[in-house]
């Protein structure tokens, strides 16, 4: 795929609160910021490789996730909203819930972090086609997500598809990632699907958009993200859809002494990811954006539209 130039869309507040440092006065104050220049302008030349047991730790973990999903599957409830009705109702009401599934979101690997968030939005007036159509339509998710710089979709084969995305993250710096990805969708009835999609490889773009651009081989660079995998549950009742996603994603560890700086960035980046993936989800399917995606609603085999729209919310 031929490179373009890069286009940055995330918003530069989204990520203002990157280096809330606390405050001090006089010579301390020059002395600390002195410090903070230094270090920020060490940011990228610390760079992290993917080590075999890191890989194998993530390994792990996902056999453990994954087995834990299909026991809820088969005893439910279905949805992470209904099993606490207040969250249900924050989320009936329009909240973004997102949360991580355990402790603080992040979860200690040898060489690195495993970090593991879960989220829900309700999408008032959709239907299960229409929101499943907009899921599987990546060739358009580069008009509506701002991480996203490119989307294509690879290959299909039924409910299962291969596809590749250029993301833009950006805190304290900004890093480009070549991504290539496998879903799969499966339907437990006619109001409830769920996917699975787990990376196949992720680069980091060097000089992205530039002429000079290189992407480094797998497991090296930043290691801001090294690995991702999410697990995606629609269902449609209450005149809406819900969607819920469980985003689990391998990264770097924190290098010693600059855990106050990679900290934030590392922690943080994969709860603002979901908590916009889900937010600029909403947005699309309520606003129809994406091109063909009016037309793939009607092509997704066994997805049908079982409620009715409450009044004054659009059928889509």
């Amino acid at each position: 795929m031929q490179p373009r130039p890069l286009r940055p869309k995330f918003p530069e507040r989204a990520w203002s609160a990157a280096l809330a440092l606390p405050r001090a006065s006089g010579d301390d104050e020059k002395v600390k910021n002195a410090g903070v220049f230094l270090l920020l302008a060490a940011v990228p030349t610390c760079a992290a490789t993917l080590r075999p047991e890191t890989n194998q730790a993530f390994d792990r973990y996902i056999r453990a996730a994954e087995a834990r999903m299909e026991k809820q599957r088969r005893t439910g409830p279905f949805l992470w909203a209904d099993e606490s009705p207040q969250r249900l109702k924050e989320v009936r009401s329009g909240t973004v819930v997102v949360q991580p599934w355990t402790g603080k979101g992040d979860i200690d690997a040898p060489g690195g972090l495993i970090h593991d968030w879960i989220g829900a939005v309700f999408i008032p007036g959709a239907t299960l086609s229409r929101t499943l159509a907009w899921a599987q339509n990546y060739d358009a998710h580069e008009e509506v997500y701002p991480e996203v710089l490119e989307s294509k979709t690879l290959s299909r084969n039924g409910n299962a598809y291969r596809m590749y995305m250029r993301y833009f993250k950006k805190k304290v710096i900004s890093v480009v990632l070549d991504t290539e990805h496998e879903v799969r969708y499966f339907q437990l009835d006619p109001t409830r699907w769920y996917s699975q999609s787990c990376t196949t490889k992720i680069s980091e773009v060097k000089d992205a958009g530039e002429p000079t651009e290189q992407r480094l081989p797998p497991g090296e660079g930043h290691g801001f993200m090294w690995r991702l995998n999410s697990y995606w549950r629609f269902e449609e009742r209450d005149g809406g859809v819900y969607v819920e996603c469980e985003a689990i994603s391998l990264s770097r560890g924190i290098p010693a002494g600059l855990g106050w700086l990679i900290g934030p960035i590392v922690r943080e980046l994969p709860k603002q990811s979901l908590e916009g993936t889900l937010e600029f989800t909403r947005k699309a399917v309520l606003e129809g954006r994406g091109k063909g995606t009016q037309a793939a609603a009607g092509n997704i085999s066994g997805a049908r539209s079982t409620a009715p729209a409450p009044a004054g919310t659009p059928a889509l």
